[in-house]
């Protein structure tokens, strides 16, 4: 079934289980190879890349819809996941479907709540649904071009995550569970875009008391095998709740 059949066939169904006019786009991110990457999809027939969404079920909590859209298309709800902004200007999204009826679910208007989530690479299973034709990984420095105002929501969340590096630490969800302290590093200059002095992000990041230097090291390479660290989850989650003093 073509993507213009599908929608139209669900529109009903769409007015009777979810509640009109919100909806919930997701920008996933995720580290890999010492890139920022951020999960797109291409719709089935459309020209532009999108951000994963969905709609909020009309017996259901926002946050626990946008738990389940995380989970259809990745595979899993172990995932960190935080609100950031509401996006509603007039034809955000109507726009996109001018050539369908004014009565169909997908043409009217809708107000987006936005979430930021942060994954691990490996721990997601990229799932291809009825809609779309392709799920992927993209690197935040080489993006297509989006769909609708999808564009503009990952880079508001591109935004808040950068500035909530300066009171809140990142890294538990991005990182495999036992790191080093340059690739710590790494993924802060990746995230902030910018070069950091070393000897001062190994003083900061070690006030912060989040880490555990663990008793073993890197293997391999012709150099002396970096340390490994692991997060204080106890610590950790207290910063996320009552912030950490600094900046970048």
């Amino acid at each position: 079934m073509d993507f213009k059949k599908l929608i139209e066939s669900r529109s009903e169904e769409h007015f009777k289980n979810y509640i009109p006019t919100l909806s919930i786009d997701c920008v996933i991110f995720s580290f890999h190879e010492t890139t920022l990457q951020v999960l797109i999809l291409k719709m089935k027939d459309q020209y532009g890349w999108g951000l994963p969404g969905g709609y909020v079920k009309k017996e259901e909590n926002v946050d626990d819809a946008a738990v389940r859209i995380l989970k259809e298309r990745t595979g899993t709800e172990n995932i960190y996941l935080q609100q950031f902004y509401t996006f509603g200007n007039l034809k955000r999204s109507e726009s996109a479907f001018e050539e369908y009826s004014d009565d169909l679910w997908h043409k009217q208007r809708f107000v987006s709540i936005g979430y930021y989530a942060l994954a691990e690479h490996s721990n997601l299973k990229l799932i291809v649904d009825e809609y779309s034709s392709a799920v992927e990984w993209h690197s935040i420095d080489n993006l297509p071009s989006f769909m609708m105002d999808h564009r503009a929501i990952l880079d508001k969340a591109l935004m808040t995550l950068r500035e909530q590096l300066n009171n809140h630490p990142i890294g538990y969800n991005l990182l495999p569970e036992k790191f080093t302290m340059p690739e710590l590093q790494k993924l802060y200059e990746i995230i902030l875009g910018k070069k950091l002095n070393r000897g001062n992000f190994y003083r900061k990041i070690l006030r912060f008391d989040i880490l555990i230097k663990l008793d073993e090291s890197r293997k391999g390479g012709a150099h002396k095998a970096p340390d490994l660290y692991s997060f204080d989850l106890e610590k950790y989650n207290a910063a996320l709740k009552d912030g950490l003093q600094g900046s970048w």
